[in-house]
C-alpha cells in the first residue's frame, strides 16, 4: 500500500491566546506580514502587533487581503514587498481572508497562522481555500498541503463579532454531520474517511446544546463555555472532518444534500446577496431529513428535533425567509438535482422526493 500523510489542526483558545505568538511561531521565523480584511484588522491587529512586539517578531507590513480570494488576489499579495520579506503569513479575520492567506503560502512556501476574528466556518483549521472569480462567482476548491500551522481562537474577539455569523456557523455546522452521515451510509470506508464520519457526530451535539445559549452570549458580548463549545464546533470539528472525508480530493463525503438546496437556493441573486451560506444550508438541512424520513421514519423525530431548534434561533424554516415564494420551488428543486454534490449517496434523490420534502416542511411552518 501506498503510503500517506495527514495533517491536522493545532490550535489555542481562550482569553489572551495571542500572548502565545512568540511560543507557537517563532520556530518557524521571526519576521510576519499581518494579511486580513478591513473589519478583522480593526479587531484584532493592535493585539496581534503586541504580541509580535514583546515576542520579537517583526512585522513587515499589515496588507488587506483584496476583497476575494481569488488566484488575482494571491499574485498580488506575493509580489508585495512585505510579503516577500516576511518568513511568517498571519491570516486574520473570516473564511475567505484565511483561504487566500492559505492559498498565497501554499504558492510560495511559507509558514501561514490563522487568527479567525468571526466564528462562521473551519476555514481557520482546515486545509483547502474555496477559490472565486474576481467577481465574487465561484470557481473551484483549492487543496493545500496542510492546514494552518496554528490557529489562535481570541474568545474575546469573536465574543465581541456580530452574533449573524455563528447563527449561519451553526446551520453549516451541523450540515456537515447529516451530510458524511448520509452519503457514507453502508460503505465500507477507509481508516480516514470513517474516522471523519465518526467524529462529525460533534458537529451537530454541542450546537444542540449549548447554541441558543451561545448566541445569546455572543450578543451580548460574553466569551462564555457555551460560546466557547460552538467555537470549537465550527472552527476545530468541523475542520477535522473536511481534512480527513476529503483526504482523496473529492467532495462525495464532504458535502450532500443541504448543500445542493443552497445552491439551488443561491441560483436566486437577491438569496445570494442577502444571507449567508450556513444560514441556507440550515434549510436544506430540514429538506435533507424529510427526505430521509421517506426511506427511514425514525428521521421524522430528528427532523422535529433540528426543526424546533430552527425556530428557536429563527434560522430559516421557510421559502419566505430566505425571500423567495412557494412559487419558487420548482426551480430551486431543478436546480438542486443538477449539483454533483448529491452524486454520492445511499440512494437516488428524486425530484419527486424532493416536492414531497419541500411540501411537508412548509406544512409543518
Amino acid at each position: 500500500m501506498e503510503g500517506y500523510s495527514m495533517y491536522f489542526p493545532c490550535y489555542t483558545i481562550g482569553h489572551g491566546v495571542y500572548e502565545k505568538i512568540g511560543k507557537v511561531c517563532r520556530d518557524y521565523g521571526t519576521s510576519a506580514v499581518i494579511i486580513g480584511g478591513h473589519k478583522a484588522l480593526a479587531a484584532a491587529q493592535e493585539k496581534v502587533e503586541k504580541a509580535c512586539r514583546d515576542s520579537e517578531i517583526t512585522i513587515t507590513g499589515v496588507l488587506w487581503y483584496g476583497g476575494e480570494c481569488s488566484y488575482e488576489n494571491i499574485e498580488m499579495l506575493k509580489a508585495d514587498p512585505a510579503v516577500q520579506q516576511a518568513t511568517l503569513l498571519f491570516a486574520v479575520g473570516g473564511g475567505k481572508v484565511t483561504d487566500t492567506v492559505k492559498a498565497l503560502g501554499e504558492v510560495i512556501n511559507k509558514a501561514v497562522f490563522s487568527f479567525p476574528t468571526i466564528t462562521s466556518n473551519c476555514a481557520g483549521c482546515t486545509s483547502v481555500s474555496i477559490m472565486y472569480h474576481p467577481d465574487g462567482s465561484f470557481l473551484k476548491p483549492f487543496f493545500i498541503t496542510r492546514p494552518p500551522l496554528h490557529t489562535f481562537l481570541d474568545l474575546d474577539i469573536i465574543a465581541a463579532a456580530p452574533s449573524r455569523y455563528m447563527w449561519a456557523g451553526m446551520g453549516d455546522t451541523y450540515a456537515k454531520y447529516f451530510e458524511a452521515d448520509m452519503s457514507s451510509r453502508g460503505e465500507e470506508l477507509s481508516h480516514y474517511v470513517g474516522l471523519g464520519v465518526t467524529i462529525s457526530r460533534m458537529c451537530l451535539d454541542p450546537i444542540l446544546k449549548y447554541g441558543e445559549q451561545a448566541l445569546k452570549d455572543n450578543e451580548a458580548g460574553i466569551a462564555s463555555e457555551a460560546l466557547e463549545n460552538v467555537v470549537l464546533a465550527i472552527n476545530v470539528t468541523t475542520a477535522l472532518t473536511s481534512i480527513l472525508v476529503t483526504k482523496d480530493k473529492i467532495i462525495d463525503y464532504n458535502t450532500g444534500l443541504a448543500h445542493a438546496i443552497n445552491y439551488g437556493l443561491t441560483s436566486y441573486p437577491e438569496v445570494e446577496h442577502n444571507h449567508l451560506h450556513g444560514e441556507i444550508v440550515s434549510f436544506g438541512v430540514l429538506n435533507l431529513l424529510l427526505i430521509e424520513a421517506q426511506i427511514d421514519p425514525s428521521y421524522k423525530e430528528i427532523f422535529r428535533k433540528m426543526l424546533a431548534f430552527s425556530r428557536a434561533v429563527k434560522l430559516p424554516v421557510r421559502l419566505e425567509d430566505l425571500g423567495l415564494t412557494e412559487a419558487d420551488t420548482d426551480t430551486v428543486i431543478d436546480k438542486a438535482l443538477a449539483m454533483p454534490d448529491i452524486d454520492h449517496n445511499p440512494y437516488p434523490i428524486t425530484r419527486p422526493m424532493l416536492v414531497k420534502a419541500f411540501a411537508e416542511l412548509r406544512a409543518c411552518s
